[in-house]
């Protein structure tokens, strides 16, 4: 009986440590799926940061994930035609294809402490601070004045409200006095960032210069909340329609510093999620502020009544947009080339309504002088037809069409023609789509509307 309850007891010992050693295998291989994890991660936001400063879409000697993330980057020429074919899209699909709502333009400064928090960017000259710190005594009088050119500042727009607010009146009388209708505004800002990596001098607070897209939505109290639900869904839906995992783009419900409930867009980094764009119902109180509690000036007509509008904000990054979709088109995948060695082959295979370039000339083999001639006629045509066209055929430096493949798909270009001999006799070019790889020959006289067509039905 004894010698039983012996094995028993030994059983259940080995088999707690068997249970043990198990969950610290468990916790091994888990840590170790999430080291290869990060790894992968971390090196395609490096592949992507060479790529995009080899081919000319960001420039900077050194680019971090926390740049890329707050806005500390400049763009390079490719990268200045794709924001700005974002910033085009922006505005057709949200200006130009709706009757209610219209552009306005408003100054990166507010005068005096107008609608200012301590969190905004103020800015002061130091010349008028120089004074009253040179003439500094005993009795204090130099910091009383310091204190008084402190109040000298200028606030920088932490957001594009203000402009909206303030042609709120003049757009009423244009519409009528009828709710709801809209104003839009593009135009950099300044924000601060939550949490710096790296501590400053007397831990100040950064401040990012931002490129914002809003829509300020002026409809009835009663409409506001199914016109919030209509915004959420359409913005949505556009940073979608340019995306090649369009699931990369979620939505939330969110609350801000303020305590103001909204919706968040988000777009999945390789890091993790990063807000795109922000929509929220502010309600009557900012409106009211800034026309000083002037209520006559404000009533809108909602049917047969009159009512002062809710306002909803819709603020999206297009900086942050614009690494979002580079996330999104970069391609990698293993390619052996002709010298059986294996190769890493990226494509961006962005949008064409956000490729900086549809189209790359070049030319092949054959008269030098002839085939440039082509080439200048062909690209007149194509920039006639608004098809943004990369004249590859000024370049010294020949490469083959293995090498071209390699560079204009680094690029974002959707098509590749090469002009030859073979178009000096039959006017046949050789061309090449970027995401399907089929090369083909075409008359060179049906180019221009097959491109035309292509990028129209995307």
């Amino acid at each position: 009986m004894k010698f039983g309850n012996m094995i028993t007891k030994q059983w259940k010992i080995s088999n707690k440590v068997f249970q043990n050693d198990r969950k610290i295998l468990s916790v091994w291989l888990s840590l170790r799926k999430c080291s290869r994890s990060t790894n992968y991660f971390s090196g395609l936001t490096e592949t992507l940061i060479e790529l995009c400063q080899n081919r000319q879409l960001l420039s900077g000697d050194k680019i971090t994930q926390d740049m890329l993330v707050n806005g500390y980057f400049n763009y390079g020429h490719l990268g200045m035609e794709l924001k700005r074919n974002l910033v085009t899209n922006w505005w057709d699909s949200m200006v130009l294809s709706r009757e209610q709502v219209f552009g306005v333009q408003s100054p990166h400064q507010l005068k005096g402490n107008q609608n200012s928090d301590n969190k905004s960017m103020k800015l002061v000259d130091v010349a008028t601070l120089q004074v009253p710190l040179d003439k500094q005594d005993a009795n204090g009088e130099g910091i009383f004045s310091l204190k008084d050119r402190l109040k000298e500042y200028i606030v920088l727009r932490p957001n594009l409200l203000q402009g909206a607010f303030c042609e709120y009146t003049k757009s009423l009388n244009l519409v009528n006095r009828k709710l709801p209708f809209g104003l839009a505004e593009i135009g950099v800002c300044y924000q601060p960032i939550a949490a710096p990596e790296y501590p400053t001098v007397f831990n100040a607070v950064r401040t990012a210069e931002v490129e914002l897209a809003s829509l300020v939505w002026f409809s009835s109290p009663r409409t506001s909340g199914s016109w919030l639900d209509y915004w959420v869904r359409q913005r949505l839906l556009w940073w979608r329609k340019f995306a090649k995992s369009p699931s990369s783009f979620t939505a939330s419900d969110s609350q801000n510093n303020y305590g103001i409930k909204g919706t968040t867009l988000y777009f999945s980094f390789p890091w993790g999620k990063e807000p795109i764009e922000t929509l929220v119902n502010l309600g009557d109180k900012d409106l009211l502020r800034e026309h000083h509690g002037n209520k006559s000036s404000l009533q809108g007509r909602d049917g047969r009544k009159t009512v002062i509008p809710y306002v909803l904000s819709m603020s999206g990054n297009l900086d942050r947009g614009v690494i979002a979709f580079l996330f999104d088109s970069l391609q990698l995948t293993e390619k052996v080339d002709s010298k059986s060695r294996t190769n890493q082959k990226k494509v961006l295979k962005l949008h064409p309504f956000l490729a900086p370039y549809k189209v790359a000339l070049d030319t092949g083999k054959g008269p030098t002088v002839e085939l440039r001639q082509v080439c200048e006629g062909l690209l007149r045509e194509l920039l006639d037809k608004r098809i943004t066209v990369w004249p590859g055929y000024l370049e010294t430096m020949h490469l083959s069409m293995e090498q071209l493949s390699i560079k204009y798909d680094e690029m974002g270009v959707i098509f590749t023609i090469v002009v030859s001999e073979t178009t000096l006799e039959n006017g046949l070019i050789y061309l090449r789509n970027r995401d399907t790889t089929m090369k083909e020959m075409v008359h060179i006289s049906e180019v221009r509307d097959f491109l035309t067509k292509y990028i129209q039905e995307s």
